[in-house]
């Protein structure tokens, strides 16, 4: 079976396997960190790869949140959930919303989709054009280059007797890539369903991460305390002289 592109089956389930993820305490945290890092009474915020916006569900206490993905099935659980957030669908290193936010998010290690270097600061330059002077991204990696280890096989399992769910990997690894073919088992009534889907994502190391957010306007710091083991969290702030201008270069 060829594998699919990441969530091209998998957004009727993602909540589910993800439950264990606690999206409220991960909101505190970021709307702490913005208090002290952000714009004075900011008050918008655009998450990019937003996915089924669990994570907007709870920033929007505080937030006039925005979300961006570019997987259909996603957003359409998203604002089935969240009919009063706006959701636009794009891809990250290339989106043009035509405004600018107080922060930016983009968590659970989706900024490894953009996949090497030269992607990575493409991606960082349109969160900077979408900030305002002072604004801050929060970003969350993925594992560093020199943590991810080969061969490692991952299994889970989630639902309920009646809907259960599987999901097994291998970590593998071409260069500077992760490529993980995740595998779904998903048990009906009617039947079992399997399907594959390949994450090939990016490995960095912390100074490729901090030289990008350089190179695209900001001041970053990277925090050891993350919501995930080994990841981290990048804290970005967009320096004045950034804002308002194209970081293309």
């Amino acid at each position: 079976m060829s594998a699919r592109a990441p969530y091209a089956l998998t957004s009727h389930v993602y909540d589910t396997i993800y439950s264990f993820k606690d999206y409220a305490e991960e909101a505190r945290r970021i709307h702490g960190i913005l208090r002290e890092y952000g714009p004075k009474n900011a008050h918008t915020l655009l998450d990019v790869a937003c996915g089924t916006g669990e994570h907007l569900r709870f920033l929007s206490r505080w937030y006039e949140g925005t979300g961006l993905d570019v997987n259909a099935g996603m957003l359409r659980v998203a604002r089935r959930k969240l009919p009063h957030v706006r959701f636009v669908r794009g891809r990250m290193e290339s989106f043009r919303l035509g405004r600018r936010f107080d922060a930016v998010t983009c968590l659970f290690s989706a900024i490894a989709y953009a996949r090497n270097p030269r992607a990575l600061t493409t991606t960082l330059r349109r969160f900077a054009d979408h900030l305002v002077p002072g604004g801050v991204a929060v970003v969350e990696p993925f594992v560093r280059s020199s943590k991810y280890r080969i061969g490692n096989v991952h299994l889970g399992t989630f639902g309920t007797p009646e809907f259960p769910i599987a999901r097994m990997n291998r970590s593998d690894r071409v260069r500077d890539r992760a490529i993980m073919d995740m595998h779904h088992l998903v048990g009906t009534p009617s039947g079992v369903r399997h399907w594959v889907e390949r994450h090939d994502l990016g490995l960095f190391s912390e100074r490729t991460y901090l030289t990008a957010f350089r190179r695209a306007g900001f001041d970053a710091r990277y925090l050891e305390t993350g919501f995930m083991r080994d990841r981290g969290l990048y804290v970005a702030v967009l320096r004045a002289q950034t804002a308002g201008r194209s970081t293309r270069r």
